[in-house]
């Protein structure tokens, strides 16, 4: 074989390599190593809203109102450093009986991280949100859902579940701003198991703020109610089970 024929096969290989990589790093089905979830049973009538990020001074507040008036209990995905910065709202949420998981501590790409990084991002965010007394379930969600070998590895390493979801309808490749369609959009999706992805501590967020009360009476509109992640993947918890 020539050199040139053979450097072409070489850059094709490397070329799907790389493909492959990337599409096992943001699948919601696959993961080398650990346990991997991104929807609940699908024969019991219930849902988890998941939001990402935060706790923020500004919105935190106002989101667990709303959650308050519609009695949804929901899994809020924090990052450490924001946890350190205002343990009062982890203990906020943690206090209106809402789960609490695991969103790294600096929201990185944890894609080719040594372990001792995946570590700190990881255990320092633990520690963050058990120092401001939280003491439930500690699940993990990889910021942009992003992960490959290294992280998988970490999270099977420290029995860990990852979480991710099957509804994102603010983060698709149309991505809106409109209440009224991330609402639609998500509603329509829904069904029994479904994991739901909310970004609601943001300035640029506020459509999905607006959206969140249109999604919760929509989804119970169609016979399901809500869940924490623990209680979603827990069949015994399932009302339909008792």
């Amino acid at each position: 074989m020539s050199s040139v024929k053979f450097l072409t096969l070489l850059t094709c290989i490397c070329i799907g390599l790389t493909y492959v990589a990337f599409q096992i790093s943001k699948s919601t089905r696959f993961q080398f190593f650990g346990e991997l979830v991104a929807r609940g049973p699908i024969d019991c009538p219930r849902v988890a809203l998941t939001l990402d990020d935060g706790p923020s001074t500004k919105y935190t507040a106002s989101v667990l109102q709303t959650l308050a008036r519609h009695n949804v209990q929901a899994t809020f995905f924090l990052t450490g450093d924001a946890a350190t910065a205002h343990p009062e709202l982890v203990s906020m949420i943690a206090s209106a009986g809402h789960e609490i998981g695991n969103h790294s501590f600096s929201h990185p790409r944890m894609i080719g991280m040594r372990q001792a990084t995946i570590a700190r991002e990881i255990e320092d965010t633990d520690t963050a949100i058990r120092n401001a007394g939280y003491d439930g379930p500690l699940h993990f969600r990889p910021p942009f859902g992003k992960r490959f070998l290294g992280l998988p590895y970490y999270l099977k390493k420290t029995n860990r579940l990852t979480v991710l979801w099957d509804i994102s309808a603010e983060t698709d490749p149309t991505r809106t701003k409109d209440p009224n369609e991330i609402a639609q959009r998500t509603i329509d999706a829904s069904q029994n198991g479904s994991i739901i992805l909310l970004h609601v501590m943001f300035n640029s967020r506020q459509g999905s703020r607006d959206a969140l009360p249109k999604i919760i009476e929509g989804i119970r509109a169609k016979g399901l109610e809500f869940a924490t992640i623990s209680d979603l993947i827990d069949p015994q918890n399932c009302p339909a089970a008792k």
